[in-house]
Parts: C-alpha cells; sequence; structure tokens
C-alpha cells in the first residue's frame, strides 16, 4: 500500500496542481494531527480526487469493495489508485452497507485518521446543492469528532458535455470545524440527525455559493431521466440529456 500511496504522490498530485491549478483557502481549520472530519458538496467524479490533492493530510474516503479487486488492466489501476489516495473498502451489498460505511468511518476517526465524506451521496445533476444524507450526522455523533465543511468550485465544468476532462482552474475552501457535542447521546434521534445534516449543509452552501434543493439528489437524477424519457416518446419532441459532474 506505501508503493501506491507514494505513486500517487508522486503522479495525481503534481499532475493535477500543474493543469488545474486548484486555488485554495481555509486549510488553516485541518488540524495537523489527530481525528478530523470533513464534509463537501459533490460537483464532478474528480472531487475524491481534487481534495486528497489539495489538504495537507491523508484524506480517507469510503469505497465500494470491489473497486479494490478489479480485473484487467483497467481493474487493476483502478485499484491501485484507491489504495493509494487511501480510500476504505465497504461491502456495500446487502441491507448493512449505510452502517457499514457509519462504522468503517467511526473506526477510521478513531485511528486518528483525516475522513471525508459528500453527505449528498452522489453528485450533483445540475451544480446546485441538495440535501444531505443524515449518515454525516451520525457519523459526527459516534465519533465525537467535529465536521470540517468544504466547498469544492468549478469541478462540474471539468467534464461538461465532453468525456475527458477540461483544463481550467478549479477552487477548494476549508470552513471552521462545527461542534455538534452539545447533541451528544441522541445519535438515534431523527430530528437531531435531520438537524446537523442541515447544519452541515448550510455551511457548505455559505463557502460554496450554490443554490440549495431540499431533495435528495438521486431522487432529482431519477426524475430528470423519467421526463426525458417520456419527452423522447412524444410525437415531435426533442430532448437533450445534461450530465451534471
Amino acid at each position: 500500500m506505501q508503493l501506491y500511496r507514494l505513486m500517487t504522490n508522486m503522479l495525481v498530485g503534481p499532475v493535477c496542481r500543474l493543469l488545474y491549478r486548484p486555488r485554495v483557502s481555509g486549510l488553516e481549520n485541518i488540524p495537523g494531527q489527530g481525528p478530523a472530519f470533513v464534509a463537501a458538496n459533490h460537483l464532478s467524479m474528480m472531487d475524491p480526487v481534487f481534495l486528497p490533492v489539495v489538504l495537507p493530510r491523508q484524506v480517507s474516503f469510503i469505497a465500494k469493495a470491489s473497486l479494490f479487486s478489479g480485473r484487467g488492466l483497467r481493474g487493476r489501476l483502478v485499484g491501485g489508485f484507491v489504495r493509494g489516495v487511501g480510500m476504505i473498502p465497504v461491502d456495500r451489498s446487502g441491507g448493512r452497507a449505510s452502517q457499514a460505511g457509519i462504522d468503517a468511518a467511526v473506526e477510521a476517526l478513531g485511528q486518528g485518521r483525516l475522513f471525508g465524506i459528500f453527505p449528498e451521496g452522489t453528485r450533483s445533476p445540475d451544480g446546485r446543492l441538495y440535501r444531505g444524507r443524515t449518515g454525516v450526522a451520525r457519523i459526527a455523533l459516534d465519533s465525537d469528532v467535529p465536521v470540517i465543511p468544504v466547498a469544492m468550485v468549478g469541478t462540474d465544468a471539468l467534464f461538461r458535455r465532453t468525456k475527458l476532462p477540461r483544463v481550467r482552474r478549479v477552487g477548494v475552501i476549508v470552513g471552521k470545524p462545527l461542534d455538534f457535542s452539545h447533541y451528544r447521546g441522541r445519535h438515534d434521534d431523527p430530528v437531531v440527525l435531520r438537524a446537523i445534516t442541515d447544519e452541515i449543509q448550510a455551511a457548505i452552501q455559505a463557502l460554496s455559493g450554490q443554490e440549495y434543493v431540499d431533495v435528495y439528489s438521486a431522487d432529482s437524477s431519477r426524475s430528470r431521466r423519467r421526463e426525458v424519457s417520456r419527452d423522447a416518446t412524444e410525437p415531435g419532441s426533442a430532448s437533450v440529456v445534461t450530465t451534471g459532474l
């Protein structure tokens, strides 16, 4: 694993910094050591790449276990990359996928690691900020670690109407930690979990300047696909599929 990390640091980091010249602010809000928990908006498939590149510590994310054991050249490259950036394998099959992810996150924080999560759960389909999943609140309460809001800026434009990423500047803004210790012991209260999650999303919105949509991103994406499918079957209609990455 150390070899994978060395290769990632020597190749991915320099290339990203050279081509995309990320603007970064607020790094003083990331502690130099000990457990730290960052929560970011999710605009592009490149977000889990840029965030580890700009942060001063290695950040771990949850990734489905199958990514670590892919076959063929592409599978081995993907597996090497996810190992190199310190992703944590989680078995997402069965009914305990969500709890398994929370347990893995709490364990990583208990080991003093820097852990990252995208509360929206999936990429925004249109550049707006969507409702957060309450798993972020469960992790915050179960680990008793403050949440550091982070805004990814401009990464959604990298793949707009193209399969290859455009070369343009992106931004990462790190906000001040949010302390939820006053909710300690209430990790099973759905009202508390929703209140914490909404506060985290509000902090991210204040950093990113995105329009907020109080629905889940995945639900919005499914609705868009249904509308496109319906329009395409109507006589004389034309449909355009816009992918938000």
